[in-house]
């Protein structure tokens, strides 16, 4: 009897003392989702700071000069004029925040018309229409994608910002092949410095609008199809700025082929992009054309293709024409890296570094005896011609080259 009521007693103790635990742990509980609630308030009113704080310094930096006709589109994260007679922005106007290193906001894809624009924006109809057949939605599209001028992915830090980045007035209708390779590129490019240097940079995108663009036919407000797309990237603490002008279609050569000045850029679209800056500001970051400042860190000694040629040659990005047709060719182009592998070949790059080159030289182990110099000390950082049949080696253009006859260094 005295060993059950012991058995009895120790099972009350240990019974009382889980209950105990559990109450603790249900208060712990409790102290942890308070502690989240305040989290989630304290995020969201960064938020809110943070889409004021940059929505002011766009109003102070980067507004391109208004037309008297013109009205000023203010949304939270990104301002922009908009052109009633093409339906889609003349400029758009925004940041890309550092914060975006820690952003995870998902796409939302919650395309809508634009409130703010009284004339009313485009629409979905302007793009694609759709019908239920069977119980299924079938889409029927126009030939171009919702290309986003402010990308989404900029705004990724914000829920706020990223559901407004999905309003008509932020599209222009932009083919599959610009819109998800050199338009998704170009968005990357810049996203990179900010990460880089951990410094934000004003953008302002369009479409160049001229009074002779055809509409797309079946759009329901006849949307202007734009020739070119521009963008200009501003970084304000180190004082520099790029801007890219890309033809509509497919591009042909690397992005930085396409970089021109700010000054050049007003010319072709007859806007005054940072009139509120410093003059000697303005003038210092529109004046320029060097690209390379924007570039990776990997990337910094990428050349642009040639564009002047000597007589009968070709650039490296001319060269895949040739590639595979036994025709021998000379290819021009700065040498922007080298390497000898172990086994003794020697590789070298034009114009891009591995591993995005587009063109690149083999010289194989037995050959380099026909060479009287060292091909990697001596033809690096080198613009040269080679001749030689174009092949396809692991998918870029390259040439085999038996003996330095085959090179001719132009500086």
């Amino acid at each position: 009897m005295k060993q059950l009521l012991v058995l009895l007693g120790i099972v009350f103790v240990f019974s009382s003392f889980s209950q105990n635990l559990e109450l603790r742990i249900g208060e712990l509980n409790s102290i942890i989702k308070n502690y989240e609630q305040k989290i989630d308030s304290l995020k969201s009113n960064k938020e809110e700071l943070m889409l004021d704080f940059l929505h002011q310094q766009i109003i102070n930096n980067a507004l391109p000069e208004l037309n008297l006709a013109e009205e000023l589109i203010e949304h939270r994260a990104y301002c922009l004029v908009y052109s009633e007679k093409h339906e889609q922005a003349k400029w758009v106007s925004h940041i890309i925040s550092t914060e975006i290193k820690n952003g995870s906001v998902g796409r939302t894809n919650d395309f809508r018309v634009d409130p703010l624009i009284k004339t009313g924006s485009a629409q979905e109809s302007d793009y694609f229409t759709k019908e239920k057949i069977n119980g299924k939605t079938k889409y029927h599209g126009f030939g171009y994608d919702r290309g986003h001028l402010a990308p989404s992915a900029d705004f990724k830090w914000s829920k706020i910002a990223l559901s407004e980045s999905y309003y008509y007035s932020n599209m222009s209708p932009q083919l599959a092949k610009f819109n998800r390779v050199a338009w998704a590129k170009l968005e990357g490019l810049l996203r990179n410095y900010v990460n880089e240097n951990n410094v934000q940079l004003f953008v302002i995108t369009g479409p160049v609008l001229t009074d002779n663009l055809k509409p797309i036919p079946l759009s329901k407000n006849q949307l202007s199809v734009p020739r070119f797309f521009y963008k200009i990237a501003f970084d304000k603490v180190n004082q520099r700025a790029v801007c890219f002008l890309l033809p509509h279609k497919e591009l042909e050569y690397p992005i930085e082929y396409y970089a021109i000045s700010i000054d050049s850029l007003e010319i072709v679209t007859g806007i005054n992009f940072f009139p509120s800056l410093d003059d000697n500001l303005e003038n210092k970051i529109e004046s320029q054309t060097d690209y390379k400042a924007f570039l990776p860190k990997k990337n910094k000694s990428d050349i642009v293709p040639m564009r002047v040629l000597p007589k009968n040659c070709f650039n490296t990005v001319q060269a895949r024409k040739f590639v595979d047709t036994g025709n021998k060719v000379t290819v021009c182009g700065t040498v922007v890296s080298s390497h000898k592998s172990k086994k003794g070949h020697v590789f070298l790059n034009l114009d891009k570094n591995f591993p995005n080159q587009i063109f690149s030289i083999t010289i194989w182990s037995t050959n380099i005896v026909n060479f009287s110099f060292n091909p990697v000390s001596e033809l690096t950082g080198k613009r040269i011609c080679v001749k030689g049949k174009i092949v396809n080696y692991k998918g870029t253009p390259s040439v085999y080259i038996d003996n330095e006859k085959q090179i001719e260094i132009l500086e």
